[in-house]
């Protein structure tokens, strides 16, 4: 599965919460300032090329729809961030997240019991 681009990634979120959309209400969606209807229309085609959309035809407009589920993105794109950047390992990240002071004992200890109650 190819990386999206952030442009890509953030009109996916839309398509992600709106379930399907006509690419007027994605660009309702999107944050301002907010990009031109053709631009946010490009876009969503490279997506569908690229195999993250598909499309219901009404006449001479679209109706696009996401094929590729949050959860399954996530997964793959953390993968991929985990072996680039941590040597493929989840205790560089884990320590990454505490030496930079983003994680907090008290979310590590949740973590840890997470682990431990899993089934």
């Amino acid at each position: 599965m190819e990386k999206l681009t952030n442009k890509e990634e953030e009109i996916m979120q839309v398509l992600w919460c709106l379930k399907k959309a006509f690419v007027k209400e994605v660009v309702a969606e999107l944050s301002e300032p907010k990009p031109h209807y053709n631009t946010v229309s490009t876009v969503i085609r490279k997506m569908e090329s690229k195999g993250f959309v598909k499309h219901y035809a009404f006449g001479n407009t679209h109706q696009y729809y996401p094929i590729i589920s949050m959860e399954d993105y996530k997964k793959t794109d953390m993968q991929k961030t985990i072996n680039n950047y941590f040597d493929n390992s989840y205790k560089n990240v884990v320590s990454f997240f505490a030496k930079e002071e983003k994680i907090s004992v008290k979310e590590l200890k949740e973590i840890i019991k997470l682990i431990e109650n899993k089934d």
